[in-house]
């Protein structure tokens, strides 16, 4: 890592593995619904680049799922967040409307500030299922074993193959951290899917085995813990945790999601509890969180 970045950011993206049991969180007061869910992902990111420094942010579902609702797609709030830390982003589309549209984004981005220190960036869009790339863009080098990396999984349903998953989970060496992961589990109409799906070959990419009727029958919560259970089984994160996203603002209705974070750095779960609760924030609230985090020293 570049010389002078603190020793928080050594401990947390440096070091290996932790070795401590999963962080506890308190209970939830405060819901995230399913309109801010891109809110949650950026604020989360802002605290991140505050420890890091730098960053990588991977995107397997770049486009906007609404076009009429910029505020709810999540790679324009992470490329437009400030400060602007993070250094590469790996942004993957299916569809050629939205790949447009990420064309549109990443060309109308403004030049970095050299007076603030702003890294220069690089945007790279890969059109076509991220499933059949992903793999590939990872051996080609573009992620140093170095770099913190982020990758958020905003599937519909079946979209994301567990093989994609692993090709970003195993990407970083033993002694290194793993990459990051927001994976977004469709739960609210989850059942339903599940019985509507003819084609069994869908399912076992998207589960990974043969054994995914074991997720019909049990309950919302049931499922989000069998995932995260796999995250720490299959892949070995030190901590995974299953954030509900509601229906409806008052948090009342039904979950809509599970976003399930899987992390090997010490300080990330708390850090999420914090974006979580706080995913909502006018600019001077998110400036009091960082000062009450410890995060502004050295800005």
């Amino acid at each position: 890592m570049p010389g002078g970045e603190d020793k928080r950011q050594q401990h947390l993206f440096e070091l290996g593995p932790s070795v401590q049991p999963e962080p506890k969180v308190g209970p939830l007061k405060r819901a995230i619904w399913t309109d801010n869910k891109a809110k949650l992902i950026e604020t989360y990111l802002r605290l991140f680049v505050y420890i890091t420094k730098h960053g990588v942010y991977i995107d397997a579902f770049a486009g906007p799922q609404d076009p009429r609702k910029p505020d709810s797609w999540s790679a324009k709030l992470v490329l437009e967040s400030e400060p602007r830390r993070l250094r590469k982003f790996f942004l993957f589309e299916e569809r050629p409307t939205s790949v447009k549209l990420l064309e549109e984004l990443r060309d109308g981005q403004r030049p970095r500030d050299r007076a603030k220190g702003e890294p220069k960036r690089t945007i790279e869009i890969f059109p076509g299922d991220c499933n059949h790339q992903m793999a590939e863009v990872l051996d080609e080098g573009h992620v140093r074993q170095s770099e913190a990396t982020f990758a958020l999984l905003d599937q519909r349903t079946f979209e994301c193959h567990w093989s994609t998953v692993r090709a970003l989970a195993t990407y970083k060496a033993p002694d290194r951290h793993k990459i990051e992961l927001f994976y977004f589990l469709a739960d609210g109409w989850l059942p339903r899917s599940l019985a509507a799906q003819k084609n069994e070959e869908v399912l076992r990419a998207w589960w990974g085995r043969d054994d995914w009727q074991q997720l019909q029958g049990i309950s919302s919560t049931q499922r989000a813990q069998l995932f995260s259970e796999r995250f720490k089984s299959d892949f070995g994160y030190a901590s995974v945790k299953p954030w509900p996203i509601y229906e409806r603002e008052d948090g009342d209705g039904r979950i809509m999601y599970y976003m399930i974070h899987a992390t090997d750095h010490p300080d990330a779960p708390s850090l999420m509890d914090r974006a979580y609760r706080k995913a909502v924030v006018t600019e001077e609230e998110f400036e009091q969180l960082v000062l009450e985090l410890g995060l502004a020293d050295g800005e």
